[in-house]
């Protein structure tokens, strides 16, 4: 199935906002700048990626959108307010799972909607039992995490962060320790409940494949400092599969362009 037409990024009101952000950081009494002067504007509803090298500073920016990190230059709005912390409305997915090993996989999903005081017990309940349905999980919500296989882990990661209806999800790397196989089936399963709930989604990656077969635009930057070099738009109808030639046809011009990223090359 093929999602529906959309408008463009452009039409759609600003989901997050990030206006001027630059970041230092002093390791060993040493300055080393982690972003410079990034502006950039996430749609409601869009599924942006942040791809680029290691050191590029696309986990501090991520860090930043979810208030986990301030700026020391330029601030970030969402839905038109200044971001001063954390809030459940934005909600982080790790590369690691970060699952609590004393917790079944419902048990997990529960804790993370402790972050809706409004709900009952009930509720609560129900909306657990149907995160878990959404990932595939439904038969396994009693198992406990060492019972659980890395995908299945960041499978129930996954509906933590989605439980609670947060308005943008972020994502720092969430399936780069997985093997090929699991990545392949949580690509379909993120499209599809991407194609569904219309979450706005920050992606971070350093995989080329990966940031095509997902994102409605890419966003390359730079190695340190990081800074937005170049915006690509992924026009690809849904669900797109890693490996088709058209994707790979957008994944070549992209790898060439964060080459010369990298090697500090001019684009064309």
């Amino acid at each position: 199935m093929e999602a529906p037409a959309t408008l463009s990024s452009e039409a759609r009101p600003a989901k997050i906002e990030i206006e001027g952000v630059s970041k230092w950081f002093t390791p060993k009494r040493n300055i080393v700048q982690a972003l410079d002067n990034v502006s950039l504007s996430v749609a409601d509803g869009e599924f942006v990626c942040l791809l680029g090298p290691s050191g590029c500073g696309k986990s501090t920016l991520l860090d930043i959108i979810a208030g986990l990190t301030k700026p020391d230059q330029g601030r970030v709005l969402a839905d038109g307010k200044a971001i001063e912390g954390p809030g459940r409305e934005r909600l982080v997915m790790f590369q690691e799972s970060a699952l609590f090993p004393w917790l079944d996989a419902f048990g997990n999903v529960m804790f993370g909607l402790k972050l809706r005081p409004d709900l009952t017990g009930k509720e609560r309940r129900r909306i657990a039992n149907e995160y878990l349905e959404l990932v595939g999980l439904g038969k396994f919500k009693h198992a406990h995490v060492h019972e659980l296989s890395g995908g299945m882990k960041q499978r129930v990661a996954l509906a933590r962060a989605l439980a609670p209806d947060p308005h943008v999800l972020l994502m720092d790397e969430p399936f780069a320790a997985l093997d090929a196989m699991t990545r392949d089936q949580l690509y379909d399963d993120i499209q599809r409940i991407w194609m569904e709930s219309r979450k706005t989604i920050v992606f971070v990656t350093h995989n080329v494949r990966e940031a095509v077969c997902l994102g409605d635009r890419i966003v390359l930057m730079t190695p340190s400092p990081g800074r937005i070099s170049q915006i690509f738009d992924i026009p690809l109808p849904r669900p797109r599969d890693i490996n088709s030639p058209e994707l790979a046809a957008y994944s070549s011009k992209i790898a060439a362009a964060l080459k010369g990223t990298a090697n500090g090359a001019a684009f064309e």
